[in-house]
């Protein structure tokens, strides 16, 4: 029982910590590129001032989700890591779905 009462203290400093903690996904070579933190919220995207000028809107609105959904696995997989090590399994034991 105390065991398992640690493992969700763990789980909740996780938690508020996520916040905190970013990735960056990218889309055409770092033309856009955005940060998500680990409560998958995006904080920031940056688009090269130069494909705003030469591309077409549908080619920039592509890039944009591609590197939403780039850096929004990338934020699942950090969390789904942090969450695995703080269970205190291996590797191959510890998965958590829907991460």
């Amino acid at each position: 029982m105390k065991k398992a009462q640690e493992l969700q203290e763990k789980m909740a400093k996780i938690q508020e910590d996520a916040g905190s903690r970013t990735v960056e996904g990218s889309a055409g070579g770092k033309m856009v590129t955005v940060t998500v933190n680990g409560r998958m919220e995006v904080v920031s995207l940056r688009i090269e001032p130069a494909i705003l000028k030469n591309e077409d809107p549908a080619f920039i609105e592509d890039l944009i989700v591609a590197a939403l959904n780039d850096g929004l696995k990338k934020a699942r997989d950090m969390m789904a890591q942090s969450l695995l090590e703080a269970s205190g399994l291996p590797p191959g034991l510890g998965g958590f779905p829907g991460l």
